[in-house]
């Protein structure tokens, strides 16, 4: 493939393109087929939808474990027609789309890399044109919705418009749990510029005293301008949403959306290291320690994603940082699948 192809007029209609050529193709997949091109997770996703539109709780729809602001924004895929019911795809193709642009943007940011645009646009291609990401979104997984928020948390950061990347995290970890992950990385990147301190003569103060001031005087500066505003943001964000859904469908929302995915139990289509142990506690849970290995398994992902990794990278490379993240997270994840 020449060089010359890699214009942004070029990619970005060739992946609206692949996405629109498999929106159609799905419906007539699921027209004639009795395997279904549709992702199941879909249907629970536009029945929740349903019920929210009938004035019901999205968790009548068993297997729904996900926050009701989903179901809300997926209303319109209750309306008749099929393209209502495909809108919800719709719009997952279209996040995959605008991530990509923030990809292509990011990458020729001192901070992302200083590309050119075109080598920027090869890059970018990796997820614009790449026919895995478009069936997923085109499935109806709602995955893009959720790269196309963190993409921009990180476009967010890099730009430094803080209380904007502080709003995109709570508003991506109340969609799903694990981008809190980002935010130790985010965090520890939001290093306030070093200042140099003049060297003294000996000081009379007592040595304790010298070092407790040392020690107040670095947790001061941890909580700089831009911490403060990051944290600050992403939490009155995280908390004002749940309150609101709290409010509205009380404990369920709370088991459904969270507490749910701390005992969760997947062996079905598990690539997970635990697969065989999670089996084994499923298969015979009377017969299991009572050490429950499903509550545990958080362990290790939580302190390599979210701890060992931030404190190595983040300082000096916040994208690769966040890569390594999801990679270490995903590895370690008690259910990892296919998708």
């Amino acid at each position: 493939m020449s060089s010359s192809y890699f214009t942004p007029t070029r990619v970005f209609s060739g992946a609206i393109a692949l996405r629109v050529l498999f929106l159609f193709y799905g419906l007539l997949q699921d027209a004639y087929s009795p395997v279904k091109y549709t992702d199941i997770d879909y249907m629970v996703f536009t029945d929740a939808a349903r019920y929210v539109s009938q004035g019901l709780s999205p968790y009548e729809r068993e297997t729904y474990r996900y926050t009701p602001l989903l179901a809300w924004i997926l209303i319109p895929t209750s309306w008749p027609g099929t393209f209502w019911f495909s809108f919800g795809k719709l719009l997952f193709a279209i996040s995959d789309v605008v991530a990509g642009w923030f990809i292509f943007i990011i990458l020729q940011a001192p901070e992302g890399g200083a590309m050119t645009a075109e080598r920027a646009l090869k890059y970018a291609s990796v997820w614009l044109l790449n026919p895995m990401v478009a069936t997923i979104s085109t499935r109806g997984s709602s995955e893009g919705l959720l790269a196309v928020m963190v993409v921009a948390l990180l476009w967010a950061v890099i730009r430094r418009r803080i209380a904007l990347a502080g709003i995109l995290l709570g508003l991506s970890v109340h969609l799903k749990i694990y981008p809190f992950i980002y935010g130790a990385s985010i965090i520890w990147s939001l290093e306030s510029p070093h200042t140099s301190t003049p060297v003294h003569k000996r000081s009379s103060t007592p040595t304790d005293s010298i070092e407790q001031l040392s020690s107040i005087k670095r947790i001061l500066k941890f909580f700089n301008r831009s911490r403060i505003i990051l944290i600050t943001s992403s939490l009155t964000t995280f908390i004002s949403l749940n309150l609101l859904m709290y409010g509205i469908y009380s404990k369920p929302f709370l088991q459904h959306t969270f507490l749910y995915h701390l005992t969760r139990i997947d062996h079905r289509h598990n690539f997970s290291p635990y697969n065989t142990l999670l089996h084994l506690s499923s298969a015979a849970p009377d017969k299991v320690s009572s050490l429950k290995l499903e509550s545990l398994a958080f362990i290790p992902q939580i302190a390599i994603s979210a701890v060992l990794i931030p404190i190595a990278l983040s300082k000096r490379d916040l994208a690769g940082t966040m890569l390594a993240q999801t990679f270490a997270f995903v590895a370690f994840n008690k259910v990892c699948t296919s998708q």
